[in-house]
């Protein structure tokens, strides 16, 4: 394991390993696995920084599923703009369906209750919400995030499906700014 790496013009350390992920991604796997027993729910990955979580989830997960992605933008370099944009949305019938909205990260919250607002229209019968990180300092909402597989503070972080003007996703542990 790399201890720092360079990503244009920003040096990260390592802040979570890929082994403490793993085991974070398991127990909230276990917990969907109680919930949705016998049930055949729609995973929908918020692009493009879920997908090695949802990945890695959908084969630790015991029931039948279906996955679907959207895609929102709301970030510039190291900071959300607040501006929630869909680039991707959901294109089949998911009324009377369980949706289970996989995100990388919730913080402030605008995107995902910007995504709240849309897949309600749509009728389904359950969302779900199942982030890998969650910012309680800077979340400005009321509804509740289901599942947070780690709860961090207000670093800037990297890898994991994380990126920092498109770079580093692919790193498999997770990093942090150092400033």
């Amino acid at each position: 394991m790399e201890n720092k790496i360079k990503l244009l013009d920003k040096t990260f350390r390592v802040m979570i390993p890929a082994e403490d992920i793993d085991k974070a991604v398991s127990r909230i796997a276990d917990k969907l696995n109680e919930q949705f027993a016998g049930h055949t729910p729609i995973f929908l990955g918020v692009l493009s920084g879920s997908f090695l979580f949802l990945s890695d989830l959908v084969r630790k997960v015991a029931f039948h599923n279906q996955v679907a992605f959207v895609k929102l933008s709301s970030y510039e370099g190291t900071y959300s703009t607040g501006n929630v944009k869909m680039k991707l949305g959901v294109d089949f019938d998911i009324e009377g369906r369980d949706v289970i909205i996989v995100e990388d990260i919730v913080e402030t919250g605008h995107s995902m209750n910007y995504l709240l607002q849309y897949l309600r229209e749509k009728n389904p019968a359950s969302i779900t919400i199942c982030t890998l990180f969650f910012k309680p300092n800077k979340f400005l909402y009321d509804y509740k995030v289901d599942y947070a597989a780690l709860s961090i503070g207000d670093e800037f972080i990297v890898g994991y499906g994380l990126d920092y003007n498109q770079l580093g996703r692919n790193l498999k542990d997770i990093y942090v700014v150092e400033e």
